[in-house]
């Protein structure tokens, strides 16, 4: 590759819904380029960016892929992001490396719920957008309805800086509304071309198309926009520098139009791209903390200290961890010393690469702006920091969304619980967005991530990376048990069976607490009633009872306790039998204290196409849900209520079927609720069955 500087650099992030063909417009880049001798295709393994086993078998991204590659004297760093739901959250922290998107859209579908939630991400990120309406060359191809949906999808104002020639199966070539000229593509797939003229059936469709561009375009720039409105003859020139501030500003967002498939109209983007995309100069300064945790900007400027972000880990057992970074300010050299800013350690960095998909080319220095891998540092994960050791900074990074789906896991042979951990933990390095936990109730080890094929994802790579296979069972629901009323009691053990006895005594007082308070242990013992060594043991022997429960052995919370009476005996009490007499009472008192079981309540936000938001709304009250509001944004809505957990373990699957997988959702615990009685009863019979069936 050759030398090159910042303002030479463009960070692209190629986003898009599932199946837009947005891998295969990276693939047709990289073959244009020269990248590749021959068009990738997804599912086989020619292409250079989706080639895990994963990839392969499901024919789509799952894991965003670097390929950095030259093109007309400008160096073009692509991430070809994932575009299902499951992965987005890749996608997002992605597109902190980057300074602009290409936003890929179907011709036949036109804009999704996951493009709208990319382009409003991309826009809090400060990102310029260029939109590329693909497939072109199907049947039913209507890229009149996607122009037309693309104002209402999002802010900012889609311009058209071309249009096609030809529709559907007759699609061969682009009318490039600036330069006024048009490319006809061969029918080989090689990405040839000839200029041409206008075609006269179109000419009066791109003049008028062309003036509402130039108006847009114009109004970006003062001088250009003051000669428009003086009636004089725009140069090229006036024109491009327009249009270029228009880009940078967010004012205006261009809109293109081709075929990855047939190689029609991906050079000229990447004309586009070149030219008119920000470099990480004009893209300016990040956000950052200083050493003292005060708010700084990291201007992009080489003669700076280093500061880098790590947006994406790649986790191998054989090859190590590869870190993929964005260099914000400074430069790296490899065999240098940084810091971790984040862990507060020093890192050693070996050799250098520039990746192209599967392949990397090494390198010996990372410049400001550009994107880079390093291979095997011990310490460094996605949302990492690293910096010159003078000048510590740390990036500010997004917040990773909650977990909307949980199974339980259990290794498919024992003795392998060592090795699931270790091979979880690697790939949560790689994957922030899962999680990995033990339930302290009802002690599963629990896999949390963003949806079905997420997760199994996840266990197919801890198969194919770690030699691991595990079992998935939808988890326990954690209820809890509580009490509406008060009542005091008697606990009283005593046992006599021939030389020292057992014997304890205590009186208590159960009383409800607010939800949410936990336990409360009051002594109120006066003249001794019972020793106070004892009455430690009263307490621990009310704790062990709540972690057992009464009603279906689930742990009891919110509960007051009053120890206020009681005896003992000289030579037979011990802290064995005031625990048991603790228990004891805690157990006969909260029968008589109107117990009840509680359950999780879950906030939920579903955003949905408009049409399908009826659906929804039955479906949740159907699950116990209670609404709280919806929110319309374009031609989505968001529907925001709370429902009980045990409704929501299988939802992602239901919501797919109800919005023919256009739905997306989000959710996270809010507080515990009473479990409706004849749902109770049912939780409590199970319960009591599955112990006769363990005894």
């Amino acid at each position: 590759m050759a030398n090159f500087n910042v303002s030479d650099i463009r960070n692209v992030a190629l986003v898009s819904h599932v199946g837009t063909g947005k891998t295969s417009l990276a693939e047709a880049m990289l073959f244009d380029a020269g990248q590749n001798t021959r068009l990738g295709k997804v599912d086989q393994e020619s292409s250079l960016l989706d080639f895990e086993p994963e990839e392969i078998k499901r024919k789509t991204t799952i894991s965003t892929s670097l390929a950095s590659f030259d093109w007309k004297n400008k160096r073009i760093n692509l991430l070809d992001t994932p575009g299902s739901a499951n992965f987005a959250a890749d996608a997002r922290n992605c597109m902190q490396g980057a300074d602009s998107i290409v936003l890929v859209i179907d011709a036949i579908d036109g804009i999704k719920i996951q493009s709208s939630k990319l382009i409003k991400q991309a826009q809090e990120l400060g990102l310029s957008i260029f939109v590329f309406i693909n497939k072109l060359e199907r049947e039913n191809a209507n890229y009149k309805a996607v122009l037309e949906n693309l104002s209402s999808a999002f802010e900012g104002n889609p311009v058209p800086v071309q249009l096609p020639i030809g529709q559907e199966m007759a699609f061969k070539g682009i009318a490039d509304l600036l330069s006024q000229k048009g490319y006809i593509f061969d029918s080989d797939e090689s990405g040839n071309f000839k200029e041409s003229e206008i075609p006269g059936e179109m000419k009066d469709d791109f003049d008028s198309t062309r003036e509402a561009s130039l108006e847009s375009i114009v109004e970006c720039n003062d001088e250009t926009l003051e000669k428009y409105l003086e009636g004089q003859e725009l140069s090229g020139e006036d024109v491009k520098k327009a249009l270029k501030d228009g880009i940078n500003s967010k004012q205006i967002i261009p809109v293109f139009f081709g075929s990855a498939a047939k190689n029609i109209g991906v050079s000229q983007l990447l004309d586009y791209i070149a030219e008119y995309m920000p470099s990480p100069l004009e893209k300016g300064a990040v956000k950052a903390k200083d050493a003292n945790g005060n708010d700084i900007e990291i201007k992009p400027c080489e003669t700076e200290p280093l500061a880098a972000l790590v947006f994406k880990t790649i986790a191998d057992p054989y090859a190590g961890q590869l870190t993929i970074m964005r260099i914000f300010s400074g430069s790296m050299n490899s065999d240098s010393s940084v810091l971790n800013s984040s862990k507060e350690s020093k890192e050693r960095i070996g050799q250098i690469l520039h990746l192209v998909g599967k392949k990397n080319e090494p390198a010996t220095r990372a410049i400001t702006g550009d994107i880079v891998a390093v291979a095997k540092l011990k310490d460094t994960h996605t949302g990492d920091t690293l910096c010159d050791e003078k000048k510590p900074v740390i990036i500010k990074t997004i917040k990773q969304p909650s977990p909307v789906i949980s199974f339980a896991i259990k290794p498919k042979s024992k003795g392998d619980e060592d090795k699931i951990q270790s091979g979880l933990r690697r790939l949560i390095e790689e994957d922030p967005t899962l999680n990995s936990s033990r339930d302290a109730q009802t002690k599963e080890m629990i896999l949390s991530g963003m949806g079905q094929v997420h997760l199994d994802v996840a266990i197919e790579k801890l198969k194919r990376k770690f030699g691991v296979e595990v079992i998935l069972d939808t988890p326990k629901i954690p209820y809890k048990e509580t009490i509406n009323g008060d009542t005091k009691i008697q606990g009283k053990y005593k046992k006599q069976s021939g030389g020292k006895g057992q014997y304890g005594d205590c009186w208590i007082e159960i009383h409800p607490l607010e939800r949410g308070k936990g336990f409360e242990f009051v002594d109120k013992i006066v003249g001794g009633a019972i020793p106070r060594q004892y009455i430690p043991a009263v307490e621990n022997g009310i704790k062990g009872a709540m972690e057992e429960g009464v009603l279906a052995g689930y742990p009891v919370v919110d509960v007051q306790i009053v120890v206020y009476d009681g005896s003992f005996h000289p030579v037979d009490s011990s802290e064995m039998a005031f625990k048991m007499a603790g228990s004891m009472a805690f157990k006969k008192g909260v029968m008589e204290a109107s117990p009840v079981l509680l359950e999780p309540i879950m906030y939920v936000e579903i955003t949905v196409p408009e049409e399908n938001v009826g659906d929804i709304m039955g479906d949740l009250n159907g699950r116990r849900g209670r609404m709280l509001g919806i929110e319309a944004e374009g031609a989505t809505q968001t529907v925001k209520a709370e429902i009980p957990m045990a409704e929501m373990l299988r939802y992602a699957p239901d919501l797919n079927s109800m919005t023919g997988g256009a739905g997306v959702f989000s959710m996270e615990f809010v507080r515990y609720e009473e479990v409706p009685a004849h749902l109770a009863q049912k939780i409590i019979d199970e319960s009591k069955a599955e112990k006769e069936e363990v005894s």
